[in-house]
């Protein structure tokens, strides 16, 4: 009996360390998410969405070779999601592990700068194809006022880590708060189970000619 009830308390103490050591972990998680993101921060934070989209589907298929991907998906994102950076709503992990863009309620990509990167860059047959994805993909945009992530991504060599589920849940506070939506676009299905843990809705699935899937997805705030 004694034995039993040692057992027993060890246990617990050892379930109780697990738990709070679980927290620490999650603690630390917020600490290294910096909010504060200087101009010598941005390349650095452009590089890791960079590598992070490498293997990208859709990024693939636009600029299919790794010279031409390596060459204009920089400026893709400047052009698609660089108002974060204006608007101070850009966020990464400290060591540029990872990194997230958010839009805030009405503002939206530079339209005209990626007409200009994809008339340049990309084939001419797929021209078309990529402009009528992107054009879907605006539709998909509730109507109503709403926070906007087009770009999250993190280094492939720091996956598995937790950082894109703490990038997330800190930005959704934000967007909590506020009583705002989040709209996202995946264009990766494997992150799709990801985003619905965190309360995204899929709202549809579009496909142009060749293009892999993208997967729009809406939160309600709570």
């Amino acid at each position: 009996m004694t034995e039993s009830i040692s057992s027993n308390k060890h246990s617990m103490l050892v379930g109780e360390n697990a738990k709070m050591l679980r927290e620490q972990i999650e603690e630390e998680k917020y600490k290294i998410i910096s909010e504060r993101v200087l101009s010598s921060d941005e390349a650095s934070i452009i590089d890791v969405l960079v590598r992070a989209f490498s293997a990208d589907p859709v990024a693939q298929w636009i600029w299919p070779s790794s010279q031409q991907y390596h060459m204009y998906f920089p400026s893709f994102v400047r052009a698609f999601a660089g108002k974060a950076f204006t608007h101070e709503t850009a966020y990464y992990v400290d060591g540029y592990a990872a990194a997230a863009l958010w839009l805030p309620p009405d503002v939206l990509p530079d339209e005209e700068i990626l007409i200009s990167i994809f008339q340049h860059s990309v084939s001419e047959q797929n021209q078309n194809n990529v402009f009528a994805l992107f054009d879907q993909m605006g539709r998909y945009h509730p109507s109503e006022s709403h926070w906007y992530l087009p770009l999250m991504g993190v280094d492939p060599l720091k996956q598995g880590k937790g950082f894109g589920s703490a990038l997330m849940q800190h930005a959704l506070m934000r967007c909590d708060r506020d009583n705002k939506p989040a709209y996202l676009e995946s264009s990766n299905p494997r992150n799709i189970a990801l985003y619905e843990r965190f309360g995204f809705e899929l709202l549809s699935t579009i496909q142009i000619g060749t293009s892999p899937y993208v997967f729009p997805m809406l939160r309600r705030p709570r």
